[in-house]
């Protein structure tokens, strides 16, 4: 099909001279770069480029869909601009060794993760990428992960030359991590729905086949008809229960080899007993057969063990999510160049380049630079820190403004992110026993069961050897664990969902019963209970000074420039601005002829001819509210002071409360500073005993600890700063926009930001309960109701089997009929 040839959209020449947008990625167009009369302007010779190769290839429509999806979703293009960078890491035996697997045909297979991915329109590119790279044979993107499964003939193209090309039209590659244990987790999840499709179709038929044989029973059927339908049954259920009931027996058998009694036992056992039962009466032609209910209880059980192992895997995610925190791979200067390596091939004393925006690949000491770190990801402090040669910086942090230099110290599993990702894993496996509690309580439950049915068969053998196994296997039968087994995960398993619904992620079934016995609560404050970014919090001075600070900050990169930016509003247009910024300290220059000197108190007070008294309250105000002051001077005087910080979020007072009503005991731990922490405290009502400041990730790990020898504690928090923590924590909650290695350590994740979901969460977790002790109690009843019954005689196998799902069914009900968690905030403030 020939593909027609469509550009970007025109720019008319009148457009040209005023502000206009670069036709690929949509960003203005410098005034330098801005030509005349042309029908398209682009911002620099990147875009121009890669849109002359989209133009080349017939891949022009891009543009008209990238411009449908933006007027759809309101919003526009991601910019992506192709760098400098060349993907010789992905060529390297060992990342491919651990990327990539083989494809049929010779060809190999790898995913990656593309950076710019936002639309449709962006599918509709990237999977036509074979067009632009011969030797790719597909190119498959999943929109909603940014993940794209590339395969590609290694004797025609290098995957660096893939990666290359997806850099040049604007997507740049990175390599997912996990990948093996994805695939793993795939085949068994494929091998699990095909057991459930398999045990579905065989419940179906089995039970069609019954009716005909229970209407037989009312009505009367010829016995050769019976027969064939007893033995049509057996055959349909065989396959069920030697495939889709293997996954019950090997656990059973695995569990009684190690001296153990767990859930698999007493299922086993049921449907062991049920199908033998039922196939010795088809073959005498007497007795009752329980093929629908064995196929029916087959087809349930593994629907929730699929259910089950979906929620419980969590260890390894942890570790591959906290992995990603660094970068795939690091530039090593090499003599008078740079070349890039994988993360593995670091070493103690190599010596690498960070430039700015980039994440820190190692642990080490700046060499050479001097820039401002983003350190909130491990730390929490919410400003980034200063650093200089022979600073310490850390794996995971983010280089703000300016290049460094960095010989590394330490690489990989040694740096203090990976340090923190074996405290993540040691706490994840300390939690385990409490996670099968219920296999070892059912233990028990499998004894008694046992011991019960040899009384019954021991005590009918006497009174009526005819009956005493039918009576033996309906005792088997009746208090088969379904009941009481799936009373629990159940109802948990409703309220999961319902929480899911309400943004409120589970990822535990014993964390709703936790929740309910009250303790101490730990808050992170930056990004959890604040916004997690600096804004301009107070100015007291002169008005007329703010269009002149925002002139000058709208040139500067640093985050306190772009929050005065933001807060003060559009500048002084068409005018001329000198400008110089001077790392660590603030920035001058002048704007419509007057000198402004925006920064720190004491490099401004140099540069000015006094501090006025007033101004030097305003200081100390600042300081002691725990906030950042900033000075503004023109033409040497100080006409203002700006006070920055981290403000709370508008329903973090209300969300605290709100837990402090549940019996909480609620503190705050932040890596800030000491007075900010107790800024933020006193307007939240938290005594200053309980809150601390200037507490490293190790800190919180040992405050956590601590607790537990006193009772439940629940962490809440976002930063890797919080993930060893999270996993110490008898309940770790994630909240809304952290770290990777938070959200992968915690129990708990909330997807809308504030505080407020942690109260919706423990509100939930009590009506959940309550659901859990109203099933528990119906499946206390049935069990001893049935028993009663078996063992006197009173109930037969055919009644024993219609109560055995019927009792099931009720449970079921009774979970997912239970409003546990509201749908929405706005719901959740009409519960309360």
């Amino acid at each position: 099909m020939p593909v027609t040839e469509r550009a970007a959209p025109e720019t008319s020449p009148a457009a040209a001279g005023a502000e206009s947008a670069c036709a690929h990625c949509g960003l203005p167009v410098p005034a330098a770069l801005r030509e005349v009369g042309a029908a398209r302007q682009f911002c620099c010779a990147g875009c121009r480029a890669v849109h002359a190769l989209l133009q080349e290839h017939g891949l022009g429509r891009y543009y008209e869909l990238r411009a449908s999806a933006a007027t759809a979703s309101g919003g526009g293009p991601a910019s992506a601009r192709a760098g400098d960078r060349f993907y010789a890491e992905m060529d390297d035996p060992g990342f491919r060794a651990r990327a990539c697997w083989p494809a049929p045909g010779g060809l190999e297979a790898t995913e990656v993760y593309l950076e710019g991915v936002h639309c449709s329109a962006c599918v509709w590119l990237v999977e036509r990428l074979p067009r632009l790279c011969p030797g790719l044979v597909e190119a498959r993107l999943d929109l909603a992960r940014a993940r794209a499964r590339l395969v590609w003939d290694p004797r025609a193209v290098s995957l660096s030359a893939i990666a290359r090309r997806l850099h040049s039209i604007g997507y740049s590659p990175h390599p997912a991590r996990g990948l093996r244990a994805r695939e793993a987790q795939r085949r068994e999840d494929r091998g699990m729905l095909a057991r459930i499709g398999l045990a579905g179709a065989a419940a179906g038929n089995v039970m069609a086949i019954a009716f005909a044989l229970y209407g037989g029973m009312l009505h009367g059927m010829e016995p050769e008809f019976a027969a064939l339908f007893r033995w049509a049954s057996l055959a349909v259920a065989l396959p069920s229960v030697i495939w889709g009931g293997g996954v019950f027996f090997r656990g059973a058998w695995a569990a009684l080899r190690l001296g153990v009694l767990h859930m698999d036992v007493p299922i086993s056992i049921g449907l062991l007993a049920g199908f033998l039962h039922g196939a010795w009466n088809t073959a005498r032609g007497a007795g009752e057969v329980y093929f629908d209910s064995v196929t029916t209880l087959i087809f349930l059980l593994l629907v929730g063990r699929y259910l089950q192992q979906r929620q419980q895997r969590r260890a390894a995610d942890s570790a591959e999510l906290l992995a990603s925190l660094a970068p795939a791979s690091a530039r090593v200067i090499d003599g008078e160049g740079t070349r890039e390596v994988p993360l593995e091939a670091l070493g103690a004393g190599t010596l690498v380049e960070v430039r700015a925006g980039e994440t820190v690949p190692a642990d080490g000491l700046v060499e050479r630079g001097r820039s401002r770190l983003d350190t909130s990801l491990l730390t929490g402090e919410s400003r980034p820190a200063a650093v200089a040669p022979g600073d310490r910086v850390h794996a995971g942090t983010v280089n703000v403004s300016s290049r460094l230099e960095v010989r590394v110290e330490r690489a990989g599993e040694e740096t203090r992110v990976g340090r923190l990702m074996a405290l993540v894993e040691e706490h994840a496996r300390r939690r385990a026993p409490i996670v099968q509690l219920a296999d070892r309580l059912s233990g028990r439950f499998v004894l008694a069961v046992l011991v019960l049915a040899a009384a019954t068969f021991a005590l009918w053998i006497r009174l009526d050897p005819a009956r005493a196994l039918d009576h033996a296997v309906a005792l088997l039968i009746v208090p088969c664990p379904c009941a009481l087994g799936l009373a629990t995960p159940l109802a948990v398993s409703a309220a999961i969902g319902q929480a899911a619904r309400a943004g409120i992620l589970i990822r535990g079934s014993d964390v709703l019963e936790k929740l309910t016995r009250p303790g101490r609560m730990w808050l992170d404050k930056t990004g959890t209970l604040t916004a997690g970014r600096i804004a301009l919090m107070h100015w007291w001075g002169e008005e007329a000074a703010k269009p002149l600070v925002a002139a000058l900050e709208a040139h500067s990169s640093h985050p306190v420039a772009r929050a005065l930016a933001a807060a003060l509003g559009a500048g002084i247009a068409g005018v001329g601005i000198e400008v110089k910024e001077t790392q660590g300290a603030g920035i001058e220059g002048w704007v419509a002829g007057r000198h402004v000197v925006v920064g720190a108190p004491d490099w401004v007070a140099i540069r000015a001819r006094d501090l006025p008294e007033g101004m030097r309250e305003r200081l100390r105000a600042a300081r002691g509210g725990g906030l950042s002051p900033v000075l503004v001077a023109v033409d040497g005087r100080v006409v203002a002071v700006a006070a920055l910080g981290d403000p709370l979020r508008p329903d973090a007072r209300l969300a605290v409360e709100r837990v402090k009503a549940r019996g909480w005991q609620v503190g705050l731990l932040s890596g800030d500073d000491a007075a900010v922490v107790a800024a933020a405290a006193g307007q939240l009502r938290i005594g200053p005993g309980d809150s601390r400041g200037r507490i490293s990730p190790e800190g919180k790990l040992g405050v956590v600890t601590e607790g537990l020898a006193e009772g439940p504690v629940v962490m809440v928090g976002d930063g890797v700063n919080d993930a060893a923590a999270l996993a110490a924590a008898t309940v770790g909650v994630g909240v809304h926009g952290g770290a990777e290695a938070a959200l992968a350590a915690a129990d708990v994740y909330i997807t809308r930001p504030g505080v407020g979901g942690v109260a919706d969460l423990l509100d939930g977790a009590h009506r959940a309960m309550a659901v859990v002790r109203r099933n528990l109690l119906f499946s206390l009843l049935y069990n001893v109701v049935g028993v009663s019954l078996a063992m006197g005689g009173l109930l037969d196998p055919l009644v024993a089997a219609v109560l055995m799902p019927a009792s099931s069914l009720t449970v079921i009900v009774s979970s997912y009929r239970a409003r546990m968690f509201p749908r929405a905030p706005e719901e959740a403030a009409a519960w309360r």
